[in-house]
C-alpha cells in the first residue's frame, strides 16, 4: 500500500469513530428536536459530544456550535460577528490564511469593510510589532490562521489576542489544523472565536464546529430553525456530530499520552532522512514554531509535483497550482518571499497518528529516489 502523508489534507476515520456513529446511522435515526424517546436519545448523543468538543479546548459545552466544516465556521466567526459590531468596519488577517478565512475577508471588503492583510517574514510568523501599530481602534474583528496548512507554522496567536483585546476587537482563529496536533486551550489563548474541521482529527468530511465565547454576538448565515442556539440552522446531522466528539475525547487521550512527542520525533527523523539524501532539501518555515507532524520542504533543481508523479509510493502534496501546462507556485510560499522557482520544488508531507517509523524510513528512500530521477531527466533534458 502507498504511505499516506497527507494528513493535512484529510485523515481517515478513526475506527473508534466509525463505531461510536454507527448506532446513530442505524437504528438510533431520531430528530433531536423529537420529544419522543428516539428523538430524546439523538438529542443526548448530541449533548455528550458537544461535552467531548469542550474539554478538548478548554470552553464549557454551550460555546460550542456544530457545523457543516471549518469552512462554514469561518464564514459565520468572521461575517456574523462582524456585522453585528457594525460601527468597526475593519478586519485584520494576514498574508498567509486559508481560503475558508480569506474569501469571506474578500466578500467583506466588497461590501464597503476594511481588510488589512498584515505580511509574514521567511519564517513564515507575521511580525507581533506590526500586528500591535495595525490593531487599532475602529477594528472590529481580528482573524488568524492557527497553525498554516501547507507550512505548519504557528502563528503568536495569544499575543495577537492581547492586542486586539486592548482595542475591543473580536478575536478569531482558524484552529482547523491545529486542533488534535497540538494542546489547545481557548481561556489560555484568550479567544473570542475557534474553528475546527472535523476530518482533520479522524472524524468525517461534514462536520466542524464553531467555538464562540460567552457574550459573543454573532448572526447565522443561514435563515432557518432555531437549533444551535440560533447560530446555525438546519436538523443536526447526529451521526458525524457524535463521530467528531469521540474524535475529540480520542485527541485528547492522544495528547495526554504523548502522542504530539512521538509525531514529532517521526517528522524529524523524515527530515533528517530526506536531507542525508538530498543535501541541498531546505525546509519552510519556522524551524520551532510549527506543528509536530508538519514538513514542508524545497526539492532543488526540480518542481515537487513532478517528485510526487515520480514517486507513486507516497501520497502527499504540493502547494502549487496547475494551468494548463504552467506551474504556479504556492500562493502561501510566495508570500513568505521565497523565489518561484523555488518554491516550485515544494512538497508537503504530513504524518498522523498511525504513521510509524518503518513509514517514514520507505517514504524517504522512496522519495529521494524519485527526486533522482526527475534531476536526471532534467539533465538529459538540457
Amino acid at each position: 500500500m502507498p504511505i499516506y502523508l497527507d494528513h493535512n489534507a484529510t485523515t481517515p476515520i478513526a475506527p473508534g469513530v466509525l463505531d461510536a456513529m454507527l448506532p446513530f446511522l442505524r437504528e438510533q435515526y431520531g430528530n433531536p428536536s423529537s420529544s419522543y424517546a428516539l428523538g430524546r436519545a439523538a438529542k443526548d448523543a448530541v449533548a455528550i459530544a458537544r461535552s467531548h468538543v469542550a474539554a478538548l479546548i478548554g470552553a464549557d459545552p454551550d460555546e460550542i456550535i456544530f457545523t457543516s466544516g471549518g469552512t462554514e465556521a469561518n464564514n459565520i466567526a468572521i461575517r456574523g460577528s462582524i456585522e453585528p459590531n457594525g460601527s468597526k468596519r475593519s478586519i485584520i488577517t494576514s498574508t498567509v490564511e486559508h481560503p475558508a478565512t480569506d474569501e469571506p475577508c474578500d466578500l467583506l471588503a466588497q461590501e464597503g469593510y476594511t481588510v488589512h492583510r498584515i505580511k509574514v517574514g521567511g519564517d513564515g510568523r507575521i511580525d507581533i510589532e506590526e500586528a500591535r501599530r495595525t490593531i487599532r481602534n475602529g477594528v472590529g474583528l481580528v482573524t488568524m490562521i492557527y497553525a498554516q496548512n501547507e507550512t505548519g507554522v504557528l502563528q503568536p496567536v495569544a499575543e495577537i489576542a492581547a492586542a486586539a483585546r486592548e482595542h475591543g476587537a473580536l478575536m478569531h482563529i482558524d484552529a482547523a489544523q491545529a486542533v488534535g496536533k497540538i494542546a489547545v486551550d481557548v481561556r489560555a489563548l484568550d479567544i473570542d472565536l475557534l474553528s475546527i474541521a472535523g476530518h482533520k482529527l479522524y472524524a468525517p468530511k461534514g462536520i466542524g464546529v464553531l467555538y464562540v465565547r460567552h457574550g459573543v454576538r454573532t448572526q447565522s448565515v443561514l435563515r432557518g430553525a432555531g437549533q444551535e442556539s440560533g447560530r446555525r440552522p438546519g436538523t443536526e446531522n447526529v451521526a458525524s456530530i457524535v463521530g467528531l466528539g469521540e474524535a475529540c475525547r480520542l485527541a485528547a487521550e492522544r495528547l495526554h499520552d504523548g502522542n504530539t512527542a512521538q509525531v514529532m520525533t517521526l517528522t524529524h527523523a523524515l527530515f533528517a532522512r530526506l536531507r542525508h539524501a538530498i543535501p541541498d532539501i531546505l525546509l519552510t518555515g519556522h524551524p520551532t514554531a510549527r506543528l509536530p507532524n508538519t514538513l514542508n520542504v524545497l526539492c532543488p533543481g526540480v518542481s515537487g509535483r513532478a517528485v510526487l508523479e515520480a514517486c507513486p509510493q507516497v501520497m502527499a502534496s504540493t502547494g502549487s497550482a496547475c494551468h494548463a501546462n504552467r506551474e504556479e507556485a504556492s500562493a502561501i510560499l510566495r508570500a513568505m518571499g521565497i523565489p518561484e522557482h523555488k518554491a516550485l520544488g515544494a512538497v508537503r508531507l504530513s504524518l498522523g497518528a498511525t504513521t510509524t517509523a518503518r513509514d517514514v524510513d520507505d517514504a524517504a528512500d522512496a522519495l529521494a529516489e524519485a527526486w533522482r530521477k526527475c534531476v536526471a531527466g532534467t539533465a538529459r533534458a538540457l
